[in-house]
C-alpha cells in the first residue's frame, strides 16, 4: 500500500490526474478497452479509476491467455495427459482452470504426471532427461510468448529429440480486436461502442504499432500503446481522450522506450519459420475467430502434438453461472456476475478470469475493486 500511496501523492501522477480532469468533456461519456490483462491489474492495483472523472469509463478486454483458452482445449490436455507413459509440461495458472465436470489438470495430478514449469527450454529439458517418456508442452500465449515455443521447436529438432511435442496454443492480439469492433453485441444488444484502446505493452514489443493502424483506419479507433507502470496507463488514457475529442483516429505509441513501429523482425521471422495462421481458433468468451491462432508448420510436424497423439476438437460449454465469456467480451463487468466473490474465488475459481494471474475477476478480488458500482454500459450512460 505504500507504493500505491507514493504514487498517488506523486506530482506527476496528480499532474496526469487533473489534465484528464480538465481535458475530459462533462457532456460525453468515454469507454476505453484495455485489452491486456497486465493492464487490468495495474488498473486494479493501483486504484487508477479512482483517479478517473466519472464518466471515463475503462473496460476490459480478452487479453488474458489463459482465461481466453476454451474450455474444450483445457478438457483436451487433460485426456492427453491420460496417455501412458507420457509427461504433460504446463505454465501453472493452466493447472487450476475447471474443466468438464469441474476436472482440472491439477486434479488429473492425481493420476497422470503432469509437471508446472516456468519455460518452454524447461520441457525441452525434461524430454531430454526422460528419453523413455513422451513429452508434450501445453504451449499458450499471445505474441510475446509465442518465439519462446518456436526456439524450444527448433532446440528440440537439433537435438533430434523424438519424444518431444509441442499442444499449440498460441493466439493472435489484432485478429481479437478486430472480432471485438465487428461483434454483433456492440451493434445490436445496446453495449456501448468503444471509443478507443490501450494497446498492450509486451506485445508490442514483438508486433510493433504497425498492426494496430488497421484499426485506426477500418473502424475509425484509436489505439495507444503503453507501458504496464501506472503513470504510463495514465498517460495513454490522456492521450485517447485527446484524440476522441480532436475526432482523430490515430495509432499512438507511450511506451516507446520498448516498443517500435515494426517490432521485433528477428522474433517475427522466428515464429514466421515454424508457425502458420489457423483459419479458424476458439476463444472463450468470443467464439471462433477466423485467423486468429497459429498452428505448427508441416516442415515442424514431428513436434506437432495435435498430429503425433490425433487430439480431437472438442467444444464444451462453459459454466452456465460463470459470466467470464461476457467479460473477455467487455460487455459484462466482474461484479456483475453473480457467484463472483462467493461461489467463485481464487481458492475455488469456476471460471478462467478468476485463475489467471490477468484474469480481470482476480485482479477484482485482488485489489478489493469489487465492493464498487460500476455503471452499466448502455447508450444512457
Amino acid at each position: 500500500m505504500k507504493y500505491i500511496d507514493e504514487f498517488r501523492d506523486g506530482n506527476l501522477a496528480g499532474k496526469i490526474a487533473a489534465n484528464i480532469a480538465a481535458e475530459a468533456d462533462p457532456r460525453r461519456h468515454y469507454h476505453f478497452m484495455e485489452f491486456c490483462g497486465g493492464h487490468t491489474h495495474a488498473i486494479s492495483r493501483h486504484g487508477i479509476v479512482d483517479l478517473l472523472p466519472g464518466n471515463v469509463h475503462m473496460i476490459h478486454g480478452p487479453g488474458c491467455p489463459v482465461c481466453i483458452l476454451p474450455v474444450g482445449r483445457v478438457e483436451n490436455a487433460i485426456q492427453l495427459a491420460q496417455t501412458p507413459g507420457l509427461i504433460l509440461c504446463s505454465y501453472g495458472d493452466m493447472l487450476r482452470i475447471p474443466a468438464a465436470n469441474g476436472m482440472s489438470l491439477l486434479k488429473a495430478k492425481a493420476q497422470a504426471d503432469i509437471r508446472m514449469i516456468y519455460s518452454a527450454a524447461d520441457a525441452v529439458t525434461i524430454a531430454q532427461k526422460n528419453p523413455q517418456h513422451q513429452v508434450v508442452f501445453l504451449a499458450i500465449g499471445f505474441e510475446t510468448t509465442t518465439p519462446p515455443t518456436a526456439v524450444a521447436i527448433k532446440q528440440a529438432q537439433q537435438l533430434r529429440l523424438d519424444n518431444f511435442t509441442v499442444f499449440c496454443n498460441h493466439v493472435l492480439t489484432p485478429s481479437a480486436i478486430s472480432h471485438i469492433l465487428q461483434s454483433p453485441e456492440v451493434r445490436q444488444l445496446g453495449v456501448v461502442p468503444l471509443d478507443g484502446f490501450v494497446g498492450p505493452a509486451h506485445v508490442s514489443t514483438v508486433i510493433g504499432s504497425q498492426p494496430y493502424e488497421y484499426f485506426a483506419e477500418e473502424f475509425q479507433k484509436p489505439v495507444v500503446i503503453a507501458g504496464f507502470e501506472p503513470l504510463d496507463v495514465m498517460q495513454a488514457i490522456l492521450m485517447l481522450i485527446r484524440q476522441a475529442n480532436e475526432g482523430r483516429a490515430e495509432v499512438e505509441n507511450e511506451f516507446t522506450r520498448a516498443v517500435l513501429p515494426a517490432g521485433n523482425i528477428k522474433a517475427q521471422r522466428l515464429v514466421a519459420e515454424v508457425f502458420e495462421l489457423r483459419r479458424t481458433f476458439e476463444w472463450r468468451g468470443l467464439g471462433w475467430v477466423p485467423y486468429s491462432a497459429l498452428k505448427i508448420k508441416s516442415s515442424y510436424a514431428d513436434f506437432d502434438a495435435e498430429r503425433r497423439f490425433r487430439i480431437p476438437a472438442i467444444s464444451i460449454a462453459d459454466n452456465k453461472a460463470c459470466e467470464c465469456g461476457a467479460i473477455l467480451r467487455g460487455v459484462k463487468q466482474p461484479q456483475d456476475c453473480k457467484i463472483f466473490g462467493t461461489v467463485c474465488t481464487p481458492e475455488n475459481p469456476i471460471g478462467s478470469c478468476m485463475v489467471s494471474s490477468e484474469g480481470a475477476c482476480a485482479a477484482y478480488y485482488s485489489y478489493g475493486r469489487f465492493r464498487e458500482k460500476n455503471p452499466i454500459m448502455t447508450r444512457e450512460n
